[in-house]
């Protein structure tokens, strides 16, 4: 059965409907509006955020008010983390300037080895600050120009193939870290080392096991040397596209070293490291 309503019905239903669908409109509106001011929100913001909307009764604004509790959780629990990663930096705080140093590309056949010194702030407020291999690239990236911007000094030392050929690996490592040394102004007081003790340098060292995990330094100077070698291998890729160096990063993967077999060592090559694979 099928009422007929008068037209002045027909017409005052579709003005409700209307309406209905303006006011959810309106709303959905605000809560994309909402949704942006909360993706905006720096770490400072998200306090307020929480107080203006948590007595929102709306479902979606109810999930972006949990949103910015989780965010502002996780940003606590890094500011702990990070406290911690400073242990060494308050030990040694009688010192006016720390320096972190590590290395990267030990290991790799091809290209350089690659060494990062660190002076940070006293007050450093650098946050996910860690080991650069358990950081991602596009996150290693953002933090080394963080890092470069608001550190008090930065260097980087490099030994080529052809040097690491001739003194073995341990040695350039040690001539790259202190070319990254010298390259710091002010000069350090204090050198929080990843596990060595370099030779040939009057600075009083500290060698960490791990440091790069352990210290805010260690782990700025992995980030440096690690972004600054991975750019360079993105770079020869250009030039020996077979091996896959922007991949690999000249370390021994089936690409590289089925490419090695292929067409023989490239400039960049160790020689030293490559024995087994080449004549």
């Amino acid at each position: 059965m099928t009422i007929d309503l008068p037209a002045e019905g027909v017409v005052y239903c579709k003005k409700i409907q209307t309406a209905e669908m303006e006011v959810s409109e309106m709303e959905e509106r605000k809560i994309g509006q909402i949704k942006e001011e909360l993706k905006a929100a720096t770490e400072a913001m998200l306090p307020s955020f929480i107080m203006a909307y948590e007595s929102d009764e709306r479902s979606g604004v109810i999930k972006l008010v949990e949103q910015a509790k989780k965010r502002l959780q996780k940003l606590e629990e890094e500011r702990k983390r990070i406290w911690k990663l400073q242990e060494y930096e308050r030990k040694y705080g009688q010192y006016t300037y720390i320096c972190g140093i590590d290395e990267v590309g030990r290991g790799p056949l091809a290209g350089p080895v690659v060494a990062g010194a660190v002076i940070l702030p006293k007050d450093c407020d650098i946050l996910y600050i860690n080991d650069s291999k358990k950081l991602t690239a596009a996150k290693r990236e953002e933090l080394y120009d963080e890092i470069m911007e608001k550190a008090v000094a930065a260097g980087i030392g490099m030994v080529s193939p052809q040097r690491i050929d001739e003194i073995n690996i341990l040695q350039a490592t040690y001539e790259a870290m202190r070319q990254a040394i010298a390259q710091l102004s002010p000069q350090p007081d204090l050198l929080l080392n990843d596990a060595v003790t370099i030779p040939k340098v009057a600075i009083p060292q500290v060698p960490i096991i791990k440091g790069d995990a352990k210290s805010i330094s260690i782990g700025a100077a992995s980030i440096i040397a690690k972004v600054t070698r991975d750019r360079m291998m993105v770079y020869y890729d250009s030039i020996y596209p077979e091996y896959g160096f922007a991949s690999n990063k000249g370390y021994g993967s089936a690409e590289h070293i089925a490419a090695l077999k292929k067409y023989g060592p490239t400039p960049i090559h160790r020689r030293t490291f490559i024995k087994n694979f080449v004549s």
